[in-house]
């Protein structure tokens, strides 16, 4: 690290949650732990010819929007936990903060810009992570066991005594967990604890590299008898994930509105949020505003999280997924919820979507998009060719309204780009989604509406 003496104005800050700022000669310098409107100094850990990157070390004029942060094991130096980069922020300025960057990355990057800006969705800012994958190391020079996230640009695991985005109760299990891998015959050989809870359970899933002996079982047993917690050992990959004992309470979230409950196993993919999840599925089927005689195509269905509640106002819903196990598992959530009669799930490559695949998939009123972080490009250029040359696709018609749910505002904003500047839409209405406070992650809601 070298200390620069030079005070520096921050301007904004990155989609990494440092703020940016200029030297006297232009440079553009990224600081760790700085925010907008500051006035700071920097000890420089990287430099290139064009930029600067580096951790603030002075503070001469502090933003109005800088708090104290809510965690002990937040910082910027050494030993710090790596799980959150914006503890320092307001929570409303993070919020506003990713605002900003969803209408940014529209407009740069997709030439997009909305035709209105609806409130970003929030809620809980701490205890709001209901999944979490927590590392595990046995230090044999210290004879302890750590347990938590990783430290901030490290691969070594941070002290973590109490972690402040997940549940009070999970909190609580951190010291009494690291006590029990400690006296485990296999402890480092385990390297990984997942956090899974549902409405009823916390589910862990922990990673053993080789079978458990039964003394190792029997601590297992003692800890989820004593904590009323649910255990699940992966030997392998995440197929191989099974219930140490069998029995005990199934896994699932509801979606009241709806009168949906949706059963998962701990490494499926669920959001972390359950809070803001709830309100997004609301959000967005009301901006769909789907009428009894429709039917709508749910793309990236997943388990049916929006499947589902679409089920409960269209006249049929087609899910779409990549996974043929997905598949059987949403269909299973489909007849549990008594909708399998007003839904269809079928397995396709959503990366290799062309013209002739979308048409074979029939003609929709309105579509719901939710991607991975890849976004949906193949599916926005499919439609996009289509309406450049409608011989691609006799008789197809697109549907009249979309509602894109995006983990990642640069993929949103490519696939804005060619549904608005190509497939012939309008970009009605967008906002952030802050599905994981204090960190710098933003997800985001969009609708199109054709022209």
């Amino acid at each position: 690290m070298i200390q620069d003496s030079e005070w520096l104005k921050v301007e904004s800050l990155d989609l990494d949650a440092q703020g940016v700022a200029h030297k006297e000669d232009g440079k553009v310098v990224f600081i760790e732990g700085a925010l907008p409107g500051e006035e700071v100094q920097v000890s420089v850990g990287r430099k290139k010819n064009n930029w600067e990157q580096g951790t603030l070390t002075a503070l001469r004029k502090e933003s109005s929007q800088r708090v104290t942060p809510g965690c002990p094991h937040f910082g910027l130096h050494g030993g710090a936990c790596g799980g959150c980069k914006m503890q320092h922020l307001h929570a409303s300025a993070q919020v506003a903060v990713k605002q900003r960057v969803v209408e940014d990355n529209l407009w740069h990057l997709g030439k997009v810009k909305p035709e209105t800006l609806l409130r970003p969705i929030e809620g809980p800012t701490w205890g709001y992570r209901y999944r979490a994958r927590f590392s595990v190391r046995y230090v044999l020079k210290k004879e302890q066991v750590l347990i938590g996230f990783h430290e901030r640009k490290s691969r070594y695991v941070a002290d973590m005594q109490v972690c402040r985005v997940v549940p009070q109760r999970v909190s609580d299990l951190l010291m009494p967990l690291r006590a029990l891998i400690a006296s485990m015959e296999e402890r480092d050989r385990l390297p990984q604890i997942e956090l899974a809870m549902g409405d009823a359970v916390i589910a862990l899933v922990l990673r053993n590299l080789n079978p458990l002996p039964e003394g190792d079982r029997a601590k297992l047993r003692a800890f989820a008898a004593e904590h009323d917690v649910q255990w699940w050992l992966q030997p392998k990959g995440p197929d191989t994930v099974h219930l140490l004992d069998e029995g005990g309470v199934q896994l699932s979230y509801s979606l009241p509105e709806f009168g949906v409950v949706m059963p998962f196993k701990p490494t499926d993919f669920t959001q972390v949020n359950p809070h803001i999840n709830a309100v997004l599925v609301g959000r967005a089927l009301r901006l769909l505003d789907v009428q009894p005689d429709e039917r709508v195509i749910d793309w990236f269905c997943g388990l049916g999280n929006f499947t589902l509640p679409l089920a409960t106002r269209a006249r049929e819903v087609l899910g779409i997924e990549g996974s043929e196990t997905l598949v059987q598992r949403s269909r299973e959530n489909a007849r549990g919820n008594g909708l399998a009669e007003k839904t269809r799930f079928e397995a396709r490559n959503l990366f290799e979507m062309t013209p002739a695949l979308l048409a074979a998939d029939g003609v929709a009123d309105k579509w719901l998009v939710d991607p991975p972080r890849d976004g949906a490009f193949a599916l926005a250029k499919a439609v996009a060719d289509i309406a450049q040359d409608p011989s691609l696709a006799p008789g197809w018609q697109p549907p009249k309204r979309i509602v894109y749910v995006s983990c990642n505002p640069s993929t949103l904003a490519r696939d804005a780009g060619l549904l608005v500047n190509l497939a012939g839409y309008r970009c009605t209405a967008a906002s952030a989604v802050n599905m994981f406070p204090h960190t710098s992650h933003v997800e985001s809601i969009a609708v199109f509406e054709k022209a």
